[in-house]
C-alpha cells in the first residue's frame, strides 16, 4: 500500500498548518471561543476562499472533488490547531447529507452557498432517548396538504446555535425504532415554530437543543425519497467517523509533541524530568499509542477509498482504538504537565476535552466494540 500523500494533499496540509501557526495561536483561539458566536466569521470566509469548504464535494456540485483522504488531511490539521469553526457539522454532516440525498436543484442552491461560506448548516439527528441509536426517532413529519408538518425535538445539535439551515431526521412512517420510515428534511433554522436552547460543550463547541412545533414545510423540503433516509444517514456517519478519527489523530500527535518538549525543559532536582527512565517509558507508551491509531486510520482510509461499505468493520475498530489510546495519551500529557495540565490557561487540557467529546460522538468505544463484534460474526 502507498501511504504517500499527493502533491495537492500536501499543499492543503501545508496551507492549514500555516493558517494554524500564523492566525490561530492560543490567545486568538481563546478570544474566538469567548466571542458571541463562538467562532470567527472572518476565518470561515478565509476557509471558503482557500477552497477548504469545497474539498469533499463533487466537481459537478461545484466542489474540489476530493476523496476521503483529502477530507482526512483537513480534519487532522484542524485537530492540531483545535479549530472551532464548524467544518465538521457544516461540511461533513450537513453537507454530506445534502450531497447524498438532495436533488439537483437542492444541491445547487445549498452546496454552492456552503462552499462559498455564506451558509452554516447543522444535522439534527440526536434525540433525548436515542443515545447512539440513530433510528430511535420520535420526531415526526406528517403529510399536510402538499407538504409536511414537523413536530419533535433534537438535542446536542452541533453548530445548532449558528446554523442558517438544518437537515432534520424525522419519522414519516413506522414505529419509533424502525429504520424504514425515516426521512430527511431541509428546514430554515429561523422558520416559524423552530426554537432553540443554545449552550457550549466542554470542548467549546456551540450546540443547541432544537424544538419543532408544527413547523410547516413544503414538498421541496424533503431530501431524497420519503421513508428511505436510513441508508444515507449510515453513509454520512461512516464518513464522519473517519473524519473524527483523523481529527483525533492530529490532536494525539500534537499532545505527544507538546508533552515531549515539556519533559525536555521542565526540571526537577536539577535535571530535566525527561531524563527519568520511568517518564521515558510512559512517553514511549504514549507515542506507540499514537502510531497504532495512525496506522489503523491509514488502513481504514485505504479500504474506504476502494469501497466505503467494506471499511465498516475497520472503522468500528478504529473508533474503539481512538477511544482507548486517546485516554492514555491525554492522561499522560496532563500527568506529566502536573496540575497546570488541566487549567484553562494551558492548551493541554483543552486538547484532552476535545478528545473526550470525539470519543462520545457517534458512538463511544463500548458502542463500537459491540458493533465490531456484530459485524465480525456476521461476516463469519
Amino acid at each position: 500500500m502507498n501511504f504517500d500523500y499527493t502533491e495537492e494533499q500536501q499543499m492543503v496540509r501545508d496551507s492549514i498548518a500555516r493558517f494554524v501557526q500564523d492566525d490561530y495561536d492560543w490567545d486568538t483561539r481563546r478570544a474566538i471561543v469567548a466571542s458571541d458566536d463562538g467562532m470567527s466569521r472572518d476565518n470561515w470566509q478565509t476557509m471558503a476562499e482557500l477552497g477548504w469548504l469545497s474539498i469533499p464535494f463533487s466537481e459537478a456540485d461545484g466542489g474540489f472533488g476530493g476523496n476521503i483522504v483529502d477530507l482526512s488531511v483537513v480534519m487532522e490539521e484542524m485537530g492540531k490547531g483545535l479549530v472551532v469553526e464548524p467544518f465538521f457539522p457544516t461540511v461533513v454532516l450537513f453537507g454530506g447529507v445534502v450531497a447524498r440525498s438532495g436533488d439537483e436543484a437542492q444541491r445547487a442552491s445549498i452546496l454552492e452557498s456552503v462552499i462559498g461560506g455564506e451558509t452554516l448548516g447543522a444535522f439534527a439527528y440526536v434525540e433525548r432517548q436515542s443515545r447512539y441509536a440513530i433510528a430511535d426517532c420520535k420526531t415526526s413529519a406528517t403529510k399536510s396538504g402538499d407538504g409536511y408538518t414537523l413536530n419533535g425535538e433534537k438535542v446536542v445539535v452541533f453548530n445548532g446555535e449558528n446554523a442558517d439551515k438544518l437537515v432534520v431526521l424525522a419519522r414519516t412512517s413506522g414505529d419509533q425504532f424502525d429504520e424504514n420510515g425515516l426521512s430527511l428534511f431541509l428546514v430554515d433554522a429561523n422558520a416559524d415554530g423552530v426554537s432553540k436552547v443554545c449552550y457550549p460543550m466542554m470542548d467549546a463547541q456551540r450546540v443547541a437543543n432544537i424544538t419543532f412545533d408544527n413547523v410547516q414545510l413544503g414538498a421541496d423540503a424533503l431530501l431524497g425519497e420519503e421513508g428511505s433516509a436510513a441508508g444515507v444517514v449510515h453513509d454520512v456517519v461512516r464518513e464522519a467517523l473517519v473524519a473524527l478519527a483523523s481529527e483525533a489523530v492530529g490532536i494525539m500527535g500534537t499532545l505527544n509533541a507538546k508533552t515531549l518538549e515539556y519533559t525536555k525543559t521542565r526540571e526537577q532536582f536539577g535535571v530535566a524530568i525527561g531524563s527519568f527512565q520511568a517518564l521515558q517509558h510512559r512517553m514511549v507508551d504514549a507515542m506507540m499509542a499514537y502510531e497504532q491509531a495512525k496506522s489503523l486510520l491509514f488502513k481504514a482510509l485505504c479500504e474506504y477509498k476502494i469501497d466505503p461499505a467494506s471499511a465498516e468493520t475497520t472503522i468500528h475498530a478504529l473508533k474503539v482504538l481512538i477511544d482507548r489510546n486517546s485516554k492514555l495519551i491525554y492522561g499522560e500529557a496532563i500527568q506529566m504537565h502536573g496540575g497546570m495540565g488541566i487549567t484553562d490557561e494551558l492548551d493541554i487540557g483543552h486538547y484532552a476535552k476535545r478528545l473526550m467529546m470525539i470519543n462520545a460522538t457517534l458512538g463511544d468505544g463500548t458502542f463500537h466494540r459491540t458493533k465490531f463484534i456484530e459485524s465480525t460474526y456476521a461476516a463469519a
